[in-house]
């Protein structure tokens, strides 16, 4: 199958983590540059791009998603060095960890600043330059079951943070569906990464997660990063406002 996606140029937000990595290196097999925003990069995995794809432009950009003059600096300098940009993804967040009496309003800005506020930020400034330029741009926001179903775990701030990512990224994309922009979201449920490691090493909280999805396993990062891929292709060109169920099952109705 032909995603369209060869010689095209994209940013991805948090590209040096477990899922951002992933969506990165399967970008990179379609054809695209990629230009990776992420507090750090790994040598070993920004060696390992760049020896498996020696013919395409990859680059990193230290970028704090939290700040907004870090997320502008991304956006400008992943154009100015790739020469444009038509896909987006981001899969950055925070899973702090309380029940809600437990929580600060500290710990809550946090969260809201870095997983919603972050996202806003470089939504906006993709779509302004798209519509300044009359690009026909893909943006895939990464959400959570518990946008849906809440947080059954101690992670309020966490799932109130993914719902509004959902109603933030229908309402953009109400608004520039006429412009040929296509904004789609995906909700993983648990997955196998960096975030979930110390979660997924206690055997209780492991089997709890498990009895919850009907596929009866945790997700790998592969398996979300094949659906953003997608949704960043031409074959999902006819596809927007939409969420894709990545839960195994969590989500089904």
């Amino acid at each position: 199958m032909d995603y369209g996606i060869k010689g095209k140029n994209a940013i991805v937000v948090g590209g040096f983590g477990g899922l951002g990595y992933s969506i990165a290196k399967m970008l990179l097999q379609e054809g695209a540059n990629v230009a990776i925003g992420d507090m750090v990069a790994p040598e070993e995995k920004f060696d390992a791009l760049k020896k498996e794809f020696p013919n395409q432009k990859i680059i990193f950009i230290k970028t704090d998603v939290s700040n907004e003059a870090s997320d502008i600096n991304l956006v400008e300098e992943s154009i100015k060095e790739l020469g444009s940009v038509e896909l987006f993804s981001n899969s950055v967040a925070i899973w702090p960890t309380g029940q809600v009496i437990e929580i600060t309003e500290e710990s809550w800005n946090k969260t809201m600043q870095l997983n919603l506020t972050g996202a806003f930020i470089l939504n906006r400034e993709l779509v302004k330059y798209w519509l300044k330029n009359k690009i026909k741009g893909k943006i895939v926001n990464v959400t959570s079951q518990a946008a849906f179903h809440g947080s059954t775990s101690g992670h309020a701030h966490y799932a109130a943070s993914k719902a509004g990512l959902v109603t933030f990224s229908i309402s953009l994309a109400r608004e520039v569906a006429p412009d040929g922009i296509n904004v789609n979201l995906v909700a993983p449920g648990i997955m196998r990464s960096p975030m979930t490691e110390e979660v997924l090493k206690d055997p209780k909280r492991k089997d709890a997660y498990l009895e919850r999805i009907p596929v009866r396993r945790i997700a790998e990062t592969d398996d979300v990063a094949k659906a953003v891929v997608f949704l960043l292709s031409t074959q999902a060109d006819y596809m927007t406002g939409t969420t894709l169920d990545l839960t195994g099952g969590m989500l089904m109705r």
